[in-house]
């Protein structure tokens, strides 16, 4: 008996400024894509540095616009390439929950119809003052915190994983850390582990790094992706190893890989 590919949602939080943020969301988007997925990039947060903005994403329309039935989900959702996609959760989402229980229930059934028709969802996502994401749907996803090497950011990161564990109960984390040698990154998850074993009994899995690299900001100013300007860069092939980490288990076994001929634009 043959299984379909499981479907996954990875939820993206970040505690570096939202350039960083989505800069980080755009490139792994992309390295994602050139591997053979099918990746839906969803602005869950809807800001003029979110992820929707630097995909040029239409913020005259989003899924919560599907629930409403006043689009369809072909005019919510935005092709950037071959293998990736991008949409907003709702233009206003710090209402979403003060929709209508029928509404967001609505906008509910999009997000899991949306979350098996491809093979990973990425949401770029933030929790309220009451910690709560927009869509209760993302609790049960897998949850990335991406932190750097700043004291005030790796304290901020541990305050983010001790509120949500506080809600959520006793799960893993994936950490990212960016801007850092390999070296680096490694003692920051060790550190950061043995804080949230010690004192959380929560545990965290290490999926990677991100080099500081003037690339980045190269490829940015041009308006494309690190992966596509400057594929030979230290921080491409960090974004590659990156994305097939995190792929892993996203498709059947038996699935084929496709590489993509892929030249994505940045909103910039």
């Amino acid at each position: 008996m043959l299984a379909g590919p499981k479907p996954r949602v990875l939820t993206f939080l970040s505690v570096l400024s939202e350039d960083e943020k989505s800069g980080t969301l755009a490139n792994l988007g992309v390295s994602l894509a050139r591997q053979g997925n099918q990746v839906l990039m969803i602005d869950a947060r809807s800001t003029r540095q979110s992820v929707g903005a630097w995909l040029n994403a239409r913020f005259d329309r989003s899924l919560l616009d599907v629930a409403k039935q006043q689009r369809t989900m072909q005019e919510a959702i935005k092709v950037v390439a071959a293998g990736l996609s991008v949409t907003q959760l709702s233009r206003h989402p710090d209402q979403i929950h003060a929709l209508p229980p029928e509404q967001l229930r609505g906008l509910s059934q999009v997000f899991d119809t949306l979350v098996h028709d491809v093979d990973l969802v990425v949401v770029d996502a933030a929790i309220d003052a009451r910690d709560n994401f927009p869509l209760a749907l993302m609790d049960d996803s897998e949850l990335l915190i991406q932190v750097s090497s700043d004291p005030a950011a790796i304290k901020a990161a541990y305050g983010l994983i001790k509120r949500l564990s506080a809600r959520l109960g006793r799960r893993s984390f994936n950490v990212l850390v960016s801007g850092v040698s390999e070296q680096e990154a490694t003692l920051i998850y060790s550190n950061m582990a043995q804080a949230a074993s010690r004192y959380l009994a929560v545990p965290l899995q290490f999926v990677g790094y991100v080099p500081q690299d003037e690339y980045v900001i190269k490829a940015a100013h041009l308006g494309q992706s690190v992966i596509d300007a400057f594929p030979k860069a230290r921080a491409a092939l960090a974004f590659s190893r990156l994305a097939e980490r995190l792929a892993a288990g996203a498709r059947s076994s038996l699935a084929l890989e496709v590489q993509s001929e892929l030249s994505v634009g940045l909103g910039m």
